[in-house]
């Protein structure tokens, strides 16, 4: 089977393509923005090359799947509209042209449907209401997709947090500053104990789910047999405080020090501040894909600590990276 990655070299694309070389019998030709980066070869830029481009390359790589992992958390309207939404339009119409027989499974975002009810799991057929460009442009690729006629399936992402998460996202930054705190320390340069780290407001519920549980659920869509809804939610399926997830990891840190919220600050972002609750049911691609997460958060945060830190998101253009969510980001 030929599976084509693309945005492999992202957060989540690296992760997918781990598990995707764990399948017998399956070949992976490499493609990204640049043909001489990063071992790649095939040149696939979803934002800027067009449909007919796209489909040379397509039909040059002759896949029986694709798996769209390209995706921007960060930077303004254009950039996000680009690669959030012209990007999976683009790749559909070119997929019709040369491969259409193909599966495509695309990585969404649950930004797409705006703040939840508090107490309250969302569902697929939920009404979707973003807040900002982000969440829009996230789900205006979800309807390319979904309208495109193809053998295509969304997976709707929580909020990923595991071994390589960028600093882009809350986990990630949360332990970049713990890491610093502690470098700090050992040097003399901080007091252990007298150590502040200064955030956000950290009130929020937000859904998490581990990177290798989304790679996993990404590998069960493009390998399940027969046509699969719409869309999935993939989330961890229970909602969780932004605060406790902090000291969750401050204690796997080892940190003495104090944590300060600025609750005027709303973590920094506006997004932020409207979504105050994100949680979504995963009955359904418990049902379609037999896929529940098998990480718990604390084995998740463990594995981001041991992960020795950060990762840096997409290697060949810094805030395009697999796809993150309404609240994402760091305080």
């Amino acid at each position: 089977m030929r599976i084509l990655v693309l945005g492999r070299t992202g957060y989540l694309g690296r992760h997918v393509v781990a598990h995707l070389r764990g399948l017998p019998d399956t070949h992976l030709p490499e493609a990204g923005r640049s043909s001489t980066g990063a071992g790649a070869d095939l040149r696939v830029d979803l934002a800027a090359d067009s449909p007919d481009r796209l489909a040379k390359t397509l039909a040059e790589a002759a896949p029986d799947a694709v798996i769209n992992c390209a995706g921007a958390t960060g930077g303004d309207a254009v950039t996000l509209a680009e690669v959030n939404a012209r990007g999976p339009a683009a790749l559909c119409a070119a997929l019709r042209q040369a491969a259409p027989r193909a599966r495509l499974v695309h990585l969404g975002s649950a930004a797409e449907y705006g703040p939840g009810e508090p107490g309250t799991k969302v569902t697929e057929t939920a009404a979707t209401r973003p807040l900002g460009p982000y969440g829009a442009t996230k789900l205006a690729g979800t309807a390319a997709v979904t309208a495109s006629g193809l053998d295509a399936v969304v997976l709707r992402v929580g909020n990923p947090v595991g071994p390589g998460a960028p600093p882009t996202g809350l986990p990630g930054r949360v332990a970049a500053l713990l890491r610093e705190a502690g470098a700090a320390t050992a040097t003399g340069t901080g007091t252990g104990t007298g150590t502040m780290l200064r955030l956000g407001d950290l009130s929020a519920y937000r859904d998490f789910v581990d990177v290798r549980d989304v790679a996993r659920a990404a590998v069960l869509a493009v390998t399940a047999a027969g046509p699969l809804p719409a869309v999935l939610n993939i989330g961890g399926g229970e909602a969780v405080r932004v605060r406790d997830l902090v000291q969750m990891l401050a204690r796997r840190a080892g940190f003495g020090g104090r944590i300060e919220e600025d609750t005027g600050a709303a973590g920094g972002s506006a997004r932020s501040a409207a979504v105050s609750w994100q949680c979504s049911d995963i009955t359904a691609a418990g049902e379609a894909l037999g896929w529940r997460p098998s990480y718990t958060l604390e084995e998740s945060l463990a594995a981001l600590w041991a992960h020795g830190g950060a990762g840096t998101g997409d290697t060949d253009a810094p805030g395009r990276d697999a796809t993150g969510t309404e609240g994402d980001r760091a305080p």
